[in-house]
């Protein structure tokens, strides 16, 4: 035999290879895929609710809120404070001296500078300690859906969606487990 007879019977027995490959595999597929099918549970867990819902979710509010109530008390005061020397610059604007008036314009400046920076610490304060305190939530609710998975034999459980069924949504079930996994850890 020639090269070239060799190498198009190469060529012949690849394709026919290929052809071969990919008919079996589709026989495979359509087997097996009705038999995957119905044995294949999926859930959805609205992440959202659950930051809302959750016991844990709600203590964790509480507990930032009594951590930043002191600080945000502070901030009202002192916006009063800015207020109530705005009013007395309105008020005595006329019989106030220049000097009287530059000093209280300075004052108020720098009341407003201390109150943006106080407030400007204050937020970012609090999102650092909701976003703490939110992945902790998270971290037990992920145990809670690991737990619920292995429990109820699902295959796949997703936490985003754009659409989903009600009838595989397992936000509940979730929220339910978190409970139970709280009331475990006072005990």
């Amino acid at each position: 035999m020639h090269i070239n007879q060799i190498k198009k019977l190469n060529f012949r027995s690849s394709k026919l290879n290929s052809y071969v490959a990919k008919w079996l595999a589709m026989l495979m597929l359509s087997v097996c895929l009705p038999v995957m099918a119905q044995d294949f549970r999926v859930g959805i867990v609205d992440t959202d609710r659950v930051l809302r819902e959750s016991v844990q979710a709600i203590q964790a509010e509480k507990q930032i809120e009594r951590e930043f109530s002191a600080r945000d008390r502070e901030i009202k005061v002192l916006a009063k404070q800015i207020r109530d020397l705005q009013s007395v610059l309105e008020k005595e604007e006329v019989t106030l001296s220049q000097s009287e008036r530059r000093n209280k314009d300075r004052e108020l400046a720098n009341l407003n500078m201390n109150m943006q920076r106080i407030q400007r610490e204050f937020t970012e304060d609090l999102n650092q300690r909701k976003q703490e305190e939110l992945s902790g939530v998270l971290a037990i609710a992920n145990k809670a859906i690991k737990v619920i998975a292995e429990k109820e034999k699902y295959d796949l459980i997703l936490q985003e969606k754009v659409y989903h069924n009600p009838n595989i949504d397992i936000t509940a079930k979730v929220l339910k487990q978190m409970a139970t996994e709280t009331g475990s850890a006072t005990h």
